[in-house]
């Protein structure tokens, strides 16, 4: 029998790999959304409205039912909430995509699915904080689901599709060839997770009725900064240098290499817990990751097909993040 997937959003990033991998499995997928961004992938069953308005999400949802429901939403929980009052009884499952920003501030080392969580409101209006929202759009989904709740707590997300200008605009960066800064030291460890696999994993816990709050990203210490630079060199064959520079310096000269990767904060100050959680649980319920290579790979033949990604609304464009003048300005005096 064909399991009937419900995705909220489905045009960008997460939405977007969801909706591929659902396809690609034969489940007979709807998505719900504005249909502003993307016309619909072939196949997929289109329904149009304005989550902010629920009226018009319950017009668009008509009588129909799921096997599963996968929202993405990142803003204001009341949506999530209203969204998931209307969906309790016609549909199986819900998997919010969350993220590890739920956990209460400084994340401690090596931190689990235990650690102390953010007070937040289900029926919140307000999105200006990121963490608030995302816990409260977890709290909204468990009223309404309970144990049918999948919360996966992402940590870094890459791959094709990223809106969020990570690893698009370090390729970027590092097609223009010659010598080009990166922040030291190259053996920092990171820890992250190809889009399509979260996508993968969320879709066989739907299947499953997995419940429950899991932190879903890579194995810490799986790859190292300087790994994923020399790869995405190696994988795109430019002709770039990477020149190896103290943090410290970096930030003395304006240019905060390494927060894209939250490697530190803005006042430079470098945060705990950020790249060593323990993903053990999300590993035990099936998660599992491609090599570094295929990600890098498919997200520069993604950026090739497509062109660059619009700048998200909610953040500052990439083309700000790093002064080229002053880039050249310390690399010249490294030089001498």
């Amino acid at each position: 029998m064909t399991f009937q997937l419900l995705v909220l959003g489905g045009t960008h990033h997460v939405g977007r790999a969801v909706v591929e991998a659902a396809l690609a499995r034969g489940h007979e997928v709807s998505t719900l959304n504005r249909g502003l961004s993307r016309a619909p992938a072939p196949g997929v069953r289109a329904l149009i409205a304005d989550r902010t308005d629920p009226e018009s999400v319950r017009r668009a949802l008509g009588h129909q039912e799921w096997d599963a429901v996968i929202d993405t939403w990142a803003w204001a929980p009341g949506v999530v909430r209203d969204s998931a009052r209307l969906l309790a009884d016609r549909a199986g499952h819900y998997g919010y995509v969350s993220s590890r920003g739920v956990h209460r501030w400084p994340w401690p080392a090596n931190a689990d699915e235990r650690a102390p969580l953010v007070d937040a409101d289900s029926g919140g209006t307000d999105d200006a904080d990121y963490a608030a929202a995302k816990r409260g759009g977890e709290l909204a989904v468990l009223e309404a689901f309970g144990e049918r709740a999948l919360l996966a707590r992402a940590g870094m997300i890459l791959g094709p599709y990223e809106d969020v200008g990570r690893i698009p605009w370090w390729l970027r960066r590092l097609e223009k060839g010659g010598r080009v800064l990166a922040p030291a030291p190259a053996g920092t460890p990171l820890q992250y997770l190809d889009v399509r696999d979260l996508a993968g994993w969320m879709l066989d816990s739907a299947r499953r009725g997995l419940g429950g709050a899991f932190t879903v990203t890579g194995p810490p210490g799986a790859i190292t900064l300087g790994e994923l630079l020399t790869t995405a060199l190696e994988v795109t064959g430019f002709d770039t240098e990477l020149v190896w520079t103290p943090p410290e310096l970096l930030l003395r000269h304006g240019l905060p290499l390494g927060m894209e990767f939250g490697l530190l904060l803005p006042d430079g100050s470098v945060p705990s817990g950020m790249h060593d959680a323990d993903v053990r649980a999300a590993l035990a319920e099936g998660l599992t990751t491609r090599p570094l290579r295929e990600t890098l790979a498919d997200t520069w033949a993604w950026l090739q097909a497509e062109g660059d990604p619009a700048p998200r609304a909610d953040a500052p464009s990439p083309d700000t993040w790093l002064d080229a003048a002053a880039e050249q300005r310390l690399l010249d005096q490294l030089s001498r």
